[in-house]
């Protein structure tokens, strides 16, 4: 996701993104223990990005006063 929609989102919103990506991520992980053909390595790197980007854009709306 690019750094602009996450300037547009609420807190609220960045939290709900979060545990979406979390969930994925862990099932990814579940999928790679178990050897699966289908899951894509490059994939578990862009969503431990995106959840590293989702909590440093909340910990600076948390900074701001939530705005």
């Amino acid at each position: 996701m690019k750094t602009e929609r996450f300037c547009e989102k609420s807190e609220s919103e960045l939290k709900k993104e979060l545990v979406s990506l979390l969930k994925e991520q862990f099932s990814f992980r579940m999928q790679m223990g178990v050897r699966e053909k289908t899951v894509r390595p490059h994939l578990c790197k862009r969503i431990r990005r995106s959840v590293a980007r989702t909590k440093t854009f909340l910990r600076e709306k948390r900074g701001r006063g939530g705005g």
